[in-house]
């Protein structure tokens, strides 16, 4: 099978099967009945035979065996002495600089992709297509006057060895807007591709963000630091390469506050506004306005995407080669465990019910990189799911080889549940990206990307499969053990969750605060029936009796669960507060922070970046940060946005 760039057909042909079909398109309209993976038979040989043959995961069943995360157990098998070396290399590298922060002046840059890849001869920033190159050498050039802190992250600065006194700098915001270079820096803006709402797009590229470098930490970590609204670069196509206060909030908030839940995400180190004016026509509606210009530093160990090795195989040739080259780059510097697998262990894995095909990952290297590429995708949209995070835009370019969050554009938490719910305006006629399909649309990319690497000869249709058969694996072994924490149960109960969802669904109850007012339910039979929703009288709302009865039979089946894990109350409310966030950022809040920013006052922008620091704890005295959207939080621009900004 070869990849094909067709916006009418997909690069590798899906199984009629769907992963959404198990947790929430049975509550979409007009849902279409499908079915899970055909049975998977795994043989894992470590000196031992294992062999597990199974359908999908029976969750009600304790003892239900599923397959271990195979990116485990390549870690498992990393290299003893490369262990040790890295710990040397730490003691003596934490020795050199006594524990001590860094100024600016004194980070500690590598540029090992500039180094390690092919870069555009060209430096000039003129838009084009860029051929048999990586990146382009690019300066940031948005035009700068009286720029501003807005906010900062001391959490990332500590990642980066950064002193934090930094940011009280003079000429802070004059080097991270762009407009003072940074000592040691190499910026350059990177080459991709990218499929666009299920169509390919051609060549993208950073068309307004620009990567400085790469600082390497006293623990040996590499972070990549990248200027969002710096200015135009080749991949601008006709966009001016800029940024607004607007959006450069949403992405600084949002970035820092899935860390704090626990989801993998690029980080936000800071953000300034430029002092110029930025024209945006927000809802394509034809009435531009002027808004307020800002450069957000975004950090993260990689910003490589699918689309970075898409891009590549698009153009064929003599640019396969360089697929090649970006996976071995990706391997050595990001998945170290993976160059250093031992042979003398092997990891192979039967795809076939007759036992005939089998996936030998140790032999191929790039077949267990894109194993662990599905997973960490998997694993990554069940936690999305599991804190009710819809991305909005899961385009190909904005999915990141190391299973981060990646790309804040118009994303949204869900207030009301609604598995149809999009945040972006631009998907509201097909509602492809809607919280109840990122899913199967994790699972599409995913395709995309096999196919990407099969086109280079990089891995077999066999193995491609393979990985996307993990992929639905590690999904619901995930999603099912994030629901039966949300709940506290010791194990998935499938009909509970059902019946909860549709619940939730019909009744449009507010998905965070129901979770968080669950913990308070007693595992107590005895409670009289009309006395059974008074916990969680405060998230149901306006209910007529045969909702009441409804929610009252499901509660009452609850506590049957409740009883049978034998938790105590108190142990349970703990574990379930410790997973189900009493704060998220909902979009009102960020726009109650914008609104107040584009005024002047920046405190909103700082106290909300505090509170998302500790969504799991209750803090007395911000309360009004958990309250449920306003009605003016419905109106155009604030529940919903588009891909403009």
């Amino acid at each position: 099978m070869r990849f094909h760039f067709s916006p009418k057909t997909p690069l590798l042909s899906l199984s009629s099967s769907s992963i959404t079909s198990l947790c929430l398109r049975p509550f979409l309209p007009s849902a279409p009945k499908s079915h899970f993976y055909p049975s998977l038979a795994c043989h894992v040989s470590t000196g031992g035979n294992l062999r597990m043959d199974s359908t999908s995961p029976d969750p009600s069943s304790s003892s239900s065996v599923s397959v271990d995360s195979v990116a485990d157990g390549l870690k498992n098998q990393s290299l003893r002495e490369h262990d040790i070396s890295n710990n040397n290399n730490n003691m003596n590298n934490e020795n050199k600089k006594n524990n001590g922060k860094l100024s600016l002046e004194d980070l500690n840059w590598d540029h090992s992709f500039v180094r390690e890849l092919p870069g555009d001869p060209r430096n000039d920033s003129i838009p084009r297509q860029v051929f048999h190159a990586c990146y382009t050498k690019v300066l940031p050039s948005a035009e700068v006057e009286n720029p501003k802190l807005v906010a900062w992250s001391d959490s990332v600065a500590d990642l980066l060895d950064l002193d934090p006194k930094e940011f009280g700098r003079p000429d802070f915001p004059l080097k991270f807007s762009g407009a003072s270079p940074l000592a040691g820096a190499v910026p350059y803006a990177q080459c991709y591709g990218g499929h666009q709402f299920g169509t390919w797009a051609g060549q993208l590229g950073d068309g307004r963000a620009i990567t400085l470098g790469e600082i390497m930490n006293s623990k040996l970590e590499r972070w990549e630091l990248q200027l969002k609204g710096a200015g135009k670069t080749p991949y601008s196509r006709f966009a001016d390469g800029l940024a607004v206060l607007r959006s450069s909030i949403r992405e600084f908030l949002c970035s820092e506050a899935m860390h704090f839940l626990g989801i993998p995400t690029t980080r936000a180190l800071c953000l300034v506004t430029t002092g110029k004016f930025v024209t945006r026509d927000m809802f394509y509606d034809g009435n531009p306005k002027d808004e307020p210009g800002a450069v957000v530093c975004r950090v993260s160990q990689s910003f490589l995407r699918f689309g970075s090795y898409q891009i590549h195989a698009s153009r064929g040739g003599e640019d396969l080669g360089i697929v090649r080259s970006l996976a071995d780059y990706a391997i050595r510097h990001h998945f170290p465990h993976i160059e250093n697998m031992s042979k003398s262990e092997s990891l192979s894995f039967s795809t076939g019910d007759n036992d005939q095909s089998v996936v030998d990952l140790t032999s191929n290297k790039y077949a267990a990189w894109t194993v662990e590429i599905a997973e960490r995708t998997a694993s990554l949209v069940a936690r999305w799911q599991g804190v009710g995070f819809t991305h909005g835009v899961l385009n190909t370019d904005n999915m990141s080889i190391l299973g981060l969050t990646i790309d804040y554009g118009p994303f949204g938490f869900l207030d009301a549940f609604d598995p149809s719910y999009t945040p972006n305006v631009t998907d509201l006629p097909g509602r492809r990206y809607c919280f109840a399909n990122q899913p199967d649309i994790g699972l599409w990319n995913i395709a995309q990307f096999a196919s990407t690497l099969m086109t280079a000869n990089l891995i077999s249709d066999q193995e491609a499969n393979y990985a996307m058969e993990r992929y639905g694996t590690k999904f619901m072994d995930d999603y099912q053990a994030i629901l039966s924490q949300k709940l506290g149960l010791q194990k998935y109960n499938k009909q509970l969750v059902n019946k909860l969802l549709s619940n939730l669904a019909v009744d449009k109850v507010d998905y965070t605060n129901f979770f968080r007012a669950l913990s308070n339910i007693k595992a107590d039979p005895s409670i009289p029936g009309d006395e059974l929703l008074v916990p969680l009288k405060a998230v149901l709302l306006d209910m007529g009796k045969e909702r009441k009865e409804a929610w009252t039979s499901w509660v009452q089946s609850y506590i049957q669960e409740l009883v049978a894990s034998g938790v105590s109350d108190e142990e349970r409310k703990a574990s379930m507060n410790s997973v189900n966030p009493k704060y998220v950022l909902r979009n009102y809040l960020c726009q109650s922070a914008i609104d107040a920013a584009e005024m002047g006052d920046l405190e909103e922008v700082r106290r909300l970046l505090k509170v998302m620091e500790r969504p799991y704890d209750e803090q007395p005295g911000m309360e009004k940060y958990a309250r449920l959207p306003p009605a003016w939080a419905y109106r155009p621009g604030v529940c919903m946005l588009s891909c403009s900004s």
